[in-house]
Parts: structure tokens; sequence; C-alpha cells
């Protein structure tokens, strides 16, 4: 009887560290070395419709970046991130949304899916751009500058999970960032915004 038991606590543990790496917790780390640019403005992305798209294009104004996902508990955030962009779009204020299927496989689409998702469900009109991975090994590159302490000093750290934002200043260099839980239109994301914009 008990080997029967720990046998299936064997097997359980495994299946455990198995889903862990799996899904990036563990034995998965990203990148140790950030990217060679000295700005965010240096990466070209590839935009939700496959074009590529220079960041430089956004030097100048006030930027949030988030990692998004369509099937997470967060996802009605695009909701609000949508409402904030409306309000400070004509201010010098874009939002850019950058998919990623890295937590528990939230995002399984292809492009096509989720712009289909992101306009008919919330009506998203800020910048979306191709899926991307932002933790682990396969890390892209603006990830591993975000959250790195060498190039992102003060706001380094892995993301943890869907829907953390960044927000850049003009300059392009970060002045903040928010876990998930912290949704765009909170009192703290709207005063930083507003500073940001003066």
């Amino acid at each position: 009887m008990f080997k029967i038991i720990g046998g299936i606590l064997v097997i359980l543990v495994f299946a455990g560290v198995g889903l862990a790496y799996k899904y990036g917790f563990i034995f998965n780390p990203s990148p140790t070395e950030p990217p060679k640019v000295s700005s965010i403005y240096e990466f070209k992305m590839k935009n939700i419709d496959g074009s590529d798209v220079s960041l430089e294009t956004y030097k100048g104004k006030v930027v949030m970046i988030v990692n998004t996902a369509s099937k997470c508990g967060y996802t009605p955030q695009y909701e609000q991130l949508q409402a904030v962009y409306d309000k400070y779009k004509d201010q010098n204020f874009v939002i850019l949304g950058f998919p990623a299927n890295n937590f528990l496989e939230q995002e399984p689409g292809t492009d096509s899916e989720i712009k289909e998702f992101c306009s008919l469900k919330y009506k998203v009109t800020f910048p979306m751009f191709s899926k991307i991975s932002v933790k682990g090994a396969d890390q892209h590159p603006l990830y591993t500058y975000l959250t790195n302490e060498k190039s992102n000093p003060g706001f380094s750290g892995d993301i943890g999970w869907n829907f953390e934002k960044f927000l850049l200043g003009k300059d392009g260099k970060t002045i903040a960032r928010w876990k998930s839980n912290v949704k765009p239109d909170d009192p703290q994301v709207i005063e930083a915004i507003e500073k940001a914009l003066k």
C-alpha cells in the first residue's frame, strides 16, 4: 500500500516539475545578458499584421508596453487599456500590446486570431504586435532589455504573468512598472501617465 502511494507521489512530483518547466517557472531562465542596444528605439518588431515597425516610430511619446493574452483572468484589462489609450492618445501617449503564450498557454491563437479577438470583443485600436516570448530561454530581446538590470536598472526582474506593464517616458527610459493585478486605470497608473505627459 505504501509503495503504491509512494509511486503515485513520485509520479505527481515529476508531473508537477514537468509542468513547471513547460510553463517557464523553473529550469528555463531568461538570458542573463541584455542585447547590445542603447535604447528601446533600436528595436524593430513585427506588428500583428506581420509588417516591420521600428520602435523609433514612438520616439517622443509616453509609451506603455504590455504583454497580453486572450484567455487570462486579466484579459478584461483590454477594455481599460483601450479606455486609457482613447483618453490620452492625442497627447503623445501610446500603448503597445505584445501577445505572449508563456503563462499556462493562455495565448494559443495565431496573430490573425488574436487581432480578431481584440478587435471584436474589446474594440482595441492601440498598436498590437506579433506574438513573442516574454520569459525563458526564447525570450524576445525586447523583453530581455526591459527585464535585465544592466539595461533597465530599477525595473528589472522576470515577467511574472500576463498584463504586466512598463511605462516609458518621452526619452524612452522606463519610469514605472506594474504587476498584472494593477489595472491600467488605477489612480497610480493614471498619475504616472499624466506626470510623464507634462
